[in-house]
């Protein structure tokens, strides 16, 4: 008779060695507990591809309204701080109906009418930077291109009036923060004060474009504001979420795309060489490295999942990066393939009804960048006197340094 495996400890969840490199702690969960009641906590975690789709697609039984955020305690557990009903549901919080609403308002301005005229402007800013960071030719990639891009083209497209990019990249890093799971209970708190802070900010600049409309996000949300589509507290909830979202996860995609390019050369030598195969390398980078780890879920009422219980009031976590590394959807799933079948199969913006609106712009930022980066070198190593720095998150998988030697054609 064989032995029990001994029990996951909960602490794994944020050891900091394990946020560094998580792959083989989501192996485990793979093998163990697809889905992981995390111990003495009401908090689950989903790892499975086949379970995590399931999931997604049971709107009743895992709504994506928020009810509490996640913060370190003192045990290294992830704790519950709780706030009922009092949180605003919108877009990327809501259920049906308000979020069709709220997503109908979004969703067509942003991807049908703004995306066309964004490809030339963000040839333009990316050329610039990179050409700036060839001259130096040793350079923190996030401080001079993968930061500074995403951030800038959110702030484009949304429309926002004199803005600072360095402002609004802190509170785009702010909101993720906020989410990520991995703070202190105090940290949490300091979040939440800064939060409201430019959320304070966005609601003046939505003011001024229900004033004075404008043809972009902002005065899309504008209108939906003043058709009653959504309040205005949730417009300012949709702008935060966007700016956020928009700005982290193509800035953790192109950090991560450099990254693992600047230690296999002969992958960058293929993409220069059959530079169609590129966004085909997106989509495996987006799988191998997710942007966005998880999002977080709530248990209306007890349900069920895998076989596991799971009671009413749970904070569930769908694992979009434990997914995406699943064998039993994806073969050899901690290797860059380009010649997977359906590149974009992977769950690294969604699955379902909260499908990330902003994914065909990170694809299009990603690709530009990527493309001229490559185009611009013959090669770009990582720094070997500083070492890269991952952001320790449980959300989100971001460099906060990657130092690189780049050598121009």
């Amino acid at each position: 008779m064989g032995v029990p495996a001994p029990e996951i400890p909960g602490s794994m969840l944020l050891d900091s060695t394990v946020l560094d490199d998580p792959y083989p702690f989501y192996q485990r969960l793979h093998e163990e507990a697809p889905v992981w009641r995390v111990p003495g906590t009401d908090v689950f975690v989903v790892s499975s591809f086949e379970l995590v789709c399931d999931a997604t697609a049971r709107v009743d039984d895992f709504s994506s309204h928020m009810r509490a955020l996640l913060y370190r305690d003192n045990e290294g557990l992830p704790g519950r701080l709780e706030f009922g009903g009092e949180g605003t549901d919108a877009l990327a919080t809501a259920d049906p109906p308000v979020h069709k609403m709220h997503r109908d308002v979004v969703f067509s301005e942003l991807v049908a009418k703004r995306m066309a005229t964004l490809e030339e402007p963000i040839a333009e800013l990316a050329d610039v930077r990179i050409d700036g960071a060839i001259a130096k030719g040793t350079v923190d990639f996030m401080a001079d291109v993968g930061n500074i891009v995403p951030i800038t083209v959110i702030s484009w497209l949304i429309g926002f009036r004199a803005s600072d990019p360095e402002r609004l990249l802190e509170a785009a890093f702010d909101s993720t923060s906020l989410v990520g799971g991995n703070v202190s209970l105090g940290q949490l708190e300091g979040l939440v004060v800064r939060s409201g802070e430019i959320g304070a900010w966005i609601a003046d600049q939505l003011a001024g474009s229900i004033e004075t409309p404008t043809d972009d996000i902002l005065g899309a949300i504008a209108r939906g504001v003043s058709s009653r589509s959504m309040t205005h507290r949730e417009g300012v909830v949709v702008l935060q979420t966007l700016l956020s979202a928009g700005g982290e996860s193509t800035t953790s995609l192109l950090g991560n795309a450099v990254r693992y390019l600047a230690e296999h050369q002969d992958m960058q030598d293929q993409l220069r060489a059959e530079p169609e195969l590129l966004q085909i390398f997106i989509e495996e980078m987006l799988r191998l490295e997710s942007p966005f780890r998880f999002l977080l879920r709530s248990a209306p009422a007890t349900t069920s999942l895998g076989g596991v219980e799971i009671p009413a009031g749970s904070s569930v976590l769908l694992f979009w990066a434990a997914a995406n590394r699943d064998g039993a959807a994806f073969p050899q799933p901690d290797q860059v393939d380009l010649e997977r079948p359906v590149p974009r199969r992977h769950v690294a913006f969604g699955r379902g009804i909260h499908h990330c609106v902003g994914a065909p712009l990170a694809r299009l930022e990603a690709r530009i960048v990527l493309g001229l980066l490559l185009q611009k070198t013959i090669a770009f190593t990582l720094d070997r006197e500083h070492r890269p720095v991952w952001v320790e998150s449980l959300q989100v998988r971001r460099h906060g340094k990657l130092p690189v030697l780049l050598t121009a054609r």
